[in-house]
């Protein structure tokens, strides 16, 4: 079984991103407990994809975090030049 795609991750939407995580999460929790209790002989290699797929959906989430602060903060910088601007016009006046 080939390692998952990043590309697969970015593609989803916000909602299943955070869904996809949290599958992936409770996957690995359902595998450590299977290897503790023994069940688990063959198939260890799940434990990397496993890891590898929840480092793609979380660098995902990530990035969109980043994205949304930067944008959010590039608005936020906008507005405070532009008010500061007509405030000191005014007082000029004064």
């Amino acid at each position: 079984m080939a390692l998952p795609k990043i590309q697969e991750a970015r593609e989803l939407d916000d909602q299943a991103l955070e869904q996809a995580i949290a599958d992936t999460r409770r996957k690995l929790f359902d595998l450590r407990f299977q290897q503790a209790t023994r069940q688990l002989q063959t198939g260890l290699h799940q434990f990397k994809h496993e890891r590898h797929r929840l480092a793609q959906l979380m660098t995902v989430l990530r990035e969109r975090q980043l994205v949304a602060v930067a944008s959010s903060t590039i608005d936020s910088d906008a507005l405070p030049a532009v008010s500061a601007s007509a405030t000191d016009s005014v007082t000029e006046e004064e």
